[in-house]
């Protein structure tokens, strides 16, 4: 492992304050919280640079979905995420 390096920026003195709180009730200190959210979000980050690659490759190799196929795609989507909010609502008044 290489020798961790300080840095510095500015933040919200009340997001200080919420990380403080974070850290106290975690028994860690700041610092182990900001790199934990530094390594999320170069995860994150190497994860969807990998998909934009990914989304590339398959442009190059002539694998497109057309707008129309999308359109459908989201509408059944919206549909499907519709049809599961109104189980839900139907299993609450059936428990009332």
């Amino acid at each position: 492992m290489s020798t961790p390096r300080i840095i510095s920026f500015r933040i919200a003195p009340e997001k200080v304050a919420e990380l403080d709180s974070i850290a106290k009730s975690m028994d860690r200190d700041r610092s182990y919280l900001l790199n934990e959210a530094v390594e999320t979000y170069l995860g994150e980050q190497r994860r969807f640079a990998a998909m934009v690659e990914e989304g590339l490759e398959a442009s190059r190799r002539g694998e497109l979905i057309d707008d129309e196929d999308v359109e459908r795609m989201i509408d059944s989507w919206v549909q499907d995420r519709a049809r599961g909010a109104a189980l839900q609502d139907q299993e609450q008044l059936e428990k009332a």
